[in-house]
């Protein structure tokens, strides 16, 4: 009897080692979270939202007033907005904004967008019919976060912090259906217009006002 208790221990000690050696390697927890937090990715929605709107290059759309806070009077809601992507380079496009008005056009606004290693900078270029600066040209934000495929968030950092709001301007592109450019205030639109991709226009207008020259 001793004897085969000895045995009986020996075949569950074996049994035991053999069930070890077919279990899977355990994953190395070292490696696989290094992989998912110190490798580069090549996912980045800006790069695809800047895809998107560069499909656009070349030509101008028609669009109208969505939304605009009470009291506001930058447009009366009927005029014809235009959007021409009109500048188009590797990292920057030029995006001059045309409004129909009473006494003919407004050439005087040009959206300008850079796309940087780390992020996107939005800027506005403001004109005065002879071509020389206004008085207020060239303020804008970059981007504060990865945004999406179809939406990118500039942050005005000034209004941002007189406030204490995040203020801001809000791009959202729909290959082929629609172009929004915006105001925000936290995170609801202010002001918005929106462009058709859908019916680009026969003749794009003529450069804004300063850019005669330029492309």
């Amino acid at each position: 009897m001793p004897s085969r208790g000895l045995s009986f221990v020996g075949l569950l000690l074996l049994s035991a080692l053999l069930l070890t050696g077919c279990e899977p390697d355990a994953p190395d927890d070292t490696s696989t979270t290094a992989d998912a937090t110190d490798e580069p990715t090549d996912e980045r929605p800006a790069d695809d939202w800047w895809a998107t709107m560069q499909a656009h290059c070349g030509n101008a759309y028609p669009g109208g007033l969505t939304l605009e806070p009470e009291g506001d009077e930058m447009l009366d809601g009927d005029e014809l907005l235009i959007a021409h992507f009109r500048v188009c380079e590797e990292d920057r496009m030029e995006i001059p904004f045309h409004i129909e008005t009473d006494d003919g056009w407004d050439r005087s606004r040009t959206w300008i967008l850079t796309r940087h290693d780390d992020r996107l900078e939005l800027r506005h270029d403001h004109r005065k019919p002879d071509g020389s600066d206004d008085e207020v040209t060239m303020y804008g934000g970059f981007t504060t976060g990865p945004g999406s495929a179809e939406r990118q968030e500039f942050l005005s950092q000034e209004r941002t912090e007189e406030t204490g709001i995040w203020r801001g301007w809000r791009l959202e592109v729909e290959a082929g259906d629609r172009y929004t450019y915006g105001t925000v205030r936290d995170v609801n639109w202010s002001w918005r217009v929106d462009f058709d991709l859908s019916d680009p226009m026969d003749d794009p207008p003529p450069a804004p006002w300063g850019h005669e020259e330029d492309a």
